[in-house]
């Protein structure tokens, strides 16, 4: 059936032409000749001007003929942007000056708390007596025997000291006394009344960053699993991890992939969603899905993944692409296949990407389903964008989507999760200066900082598997495209950390597209919303707000996972389960844990609802579309050639 949700008058006066139609090409399909049509204009660099250096204050009073030239601020602040980006190099993209403020804030506000000391010194005494008395108590033990009565237990999370091993004496000791240590820096780092809240998490993240590298699990003479290995195989576990070092350390300084990506080349073994790429410009490729069934909804999915990923996290394995389980349900589906772009495409803004991307993709689908509207759907960063290209379109009263989806994506940046710690004015300055001199931030450098967000799980227990007890586990799918990762052009991400994270622009009314100011508040369409239960990128709770930002008609998910394994979760993958309610519009808001308890709990894949909510807010079924443009060939066989750049 259609939607039923009703337009609401805009707050503001609507003019102009809808966007995106006045500057349709007449031809869809760009050549090689045609692709500087595409460029934009070029913005201006920041240089140095020998002529413009001033003369001294009072040179001519002082006597001087000639006085000597000062350097003009383009020159200093070239001198510190060169400075800082040699710099970065060797902190992996960390200001120094972002963790000494925050280390300094804690530091004095501690100092300045006899109280909070006090009660620190009071849990280091009353620790060091409780690991005494433990310490008597395993030691009185026969060698070997387990002494279950632990001090302190792990955090539900830290798998580290799951081995039974860990229970022996003398490895309970060094277990024990790592928790204890790792909570008393858990107190130390937390309720200093004054520091401010970004500080006290960088403090506590630092913290945690060191106390991991110091656990007893990585090194092979204080982890029981590596030495039961060592001694059951003679050490051949240790050789084996050396090879599997070696094999990294070459394919880092030659800039190979991890080992057993190669297993997974888009074309060959995922991405084989059957499609061609009808449309392509210097940012994205675009693809239409062939169909598999007979007859089709009539109104199609276009699909904008993050820019910051290689799309075919939608379309993996076939067991679990869901490009191929919305084309078997009857969607005819386009998805943006973003560039991996270089030093030549520093100056791409976030303008550009909103032109060229998703606004340059509805036209496209435009051309080859006319009068048709469209199911846009984003993913994470790709959702943000589509969120404003939903919010230009809605200014212009153009009416051509039907209706918006988003999976694990932020409007509002107020609590962006763990990726805050590394977004201050000191941190993006840096960045800034560290992306000047490349023209992008790096895969590896945004990698380094996923990573150390969970650096047990991501770094210190892979060492341990893979180097020490020489298990190096092959990739999957998954693991394989999250090594596959894209750079960022230098003033998009600028924009984007700038105007998202730190102001906070589109959610509080200040995002202009074309001079003119644009809000989600004037979207008047159904939204589909899904959050996913461990997200550290996007937490559920920040996609949530959702619900104070439009007033439509509002289904939410919370599903179990995390940002990816939570949105890739086809049906029959095992312990998946979701909440959902339809927030209708008009209703009241809910706080969000208000909203779990009273949410319909579901075991399952979301994505049989999420169809089932697709089919409900289209018209008919339909004979499938055409492929690609009319008159025109395909410019070539799904997955194209953006995604194959590295």
């Amino acid at each position: 059936m259609k939607s039923t949700a009703q337009p609401r008058p805009s707050r503001r006066n609507r003019s102009g032409p809808a966007i995106g139609h006045s500057s349709a090409p007449e031809n869809p399909i760009p050549t090689s000749a045609q692709h500087d049509s595409d460029v934009p204009a070029p913005r201006p660099q920041i240089g140095v001007s020998i002529e413009a250096a001033t003369l001294a204050p009072g040179a001519e009073r002082a006597g001087c003929l000639s006085p000597p030239p000062q350097p003009d601020a383009g020159l200093a602040e070239l001198i510190d942007r060169a400075a800082h980006a040699m710099q970065a190099r060797r902190t992996l993209g960390l200001s120094p000056a972002s963790m000494g403020l925050a280390a300094a804030d804690w530091w004095t506000h501690v100092a300045a708390s006899p109280g909070k000391r006090l009660a620190l010194a009071g849990n280091a005494f009353r620790d060091a007596a409780i690991y005494a008395e433990y310490c008597a108590r395993a030691m009185a033990h026969r060698p070997g025997m387990r002494d279950t009565a632990n001090c302190i237990a792990a955090t539900p999370n830290d798998r580290r000291f799951a081995d039974p091993g860990w229970q022996r004496y003398p490895f309970n000791l060094l277990q024990q006394a790592f928790l204890l240590q790792e909570d008393w820096w858990r107190n130390a780092t937390s309720g200093v009344r004054g520091v401010s809240r970004h500080h006290e998490q960088v403090v506590a993240f630092a913290a945690r960053q060191w106390l991991d590298m110091l656990a007893p699990t990585n090194s092979p003479l204080t982890n029981p699993e590596v030495i039961d290995a060592t001694l059951r195989t003679g050490g051949m576990n240790l050789v084996e991890g050396t090879k599997a070092w070696m094999d990294d350390l070459q394919r880092v300084m030659t800039g190979q992939p991890r080992a057993g990506a190669e297993n997974f080349v888009p074309g060959k073994q995922v991405a084989l969603t059957p499609g061609k790429v009808v449309f392509r410009n210097r940012l994205i490729e675009l693809i239409q899905y062939s169909p598999t069934t007979a007859q089709v909804w009539a109104e199609p999915l276009l699909v904008v993944p993050a820019w910051i990923m290689k799309y075919y996290i939608l379309d993996l394995s076939p067991q679990n692409s869901m490009v191929k389980y919305l084309v078997d349900q009857g969607h005819t589906v386009f998805m943006i296949s973003w560039k991996n772009p270089g030093p030549e495409d520093r100056e791409l803004g976030m303008d550009d990407y909103l032109a060229l991307g998703p606004l340059a993709a509805l036209d496209a689908v435009g051309r080859i389903q006319p009068s048709r509207k469209v199911h846009a759907i984003g993913y994470c960063l790709g959702g943000t964008l589509l969120s404003i290209a939903a919010a230009a379109l809605a200014a212009k009263d153009d009416e051509r989507l039907a209706t918006v989806t988003l999976l694990a994506s932020q409007i509002d940046f107020t609590e962006p999760g763990e990726l805050s710690l590394f977004i201050d004015e000191s941190e993006v300055s840096f960045l800034e200066d560290m992306m000047w001199a490349q023209g992008y931030l790096d895969t590896t450098q945004m990698a380094g900082a996923f990573e150390m967000l969970r650096s047990y799980d991501l770094i210190w227990s892979r060492i341990t598997r893979d180097y020490l007890m020489g298990q190096r586990r092959p990739p999957n799918d998954l693991m394989a495209w999250n090594a596959d990762a894209t750079r960022m052009p230098a003033r998009m991400h600028s924009e984007y950390l700038r105007s998202l994270y730190l102001n906070n622009d589109l959610a509080e009314g200040r995002w202009k597209v074309d001079g003119q100011t644009v809000t989600v508040e004037d979207v008047p369409l159904p939204w589909f919303v899904v959050g996913t239960e461990a997200d550290h990128v996007a937490p559920w709770r920040s996609v949530y707000k959702i619900h104070l930002l439009d007033h439509s008609e509002v289904t939410f998910v919370l599903t179990s996972g995390g940002h990816n394994a939570g949105i890739v979760s086809e049906p029959g993958h095992p312990r998946r389960h979701y909440h959902w309610a339809l927030h209708k519009h008009g209703s009241a808001f809910q706080a969000p844990e208000q909203w779990l308890e009273q949410a319909t709990p579901e075991d399952g894949s979301w994505w049989p609802r999420w169809s089932a909510w697709l089919g409900a807010h289209s018209s008919q079924m339909t004979a499938p579309p055409r492929m690609g443009f009319a008159g025109a060939k395909p410019l070539m066989d799904a997955p194209g050639s953006y995604v194959l750049q590295r």
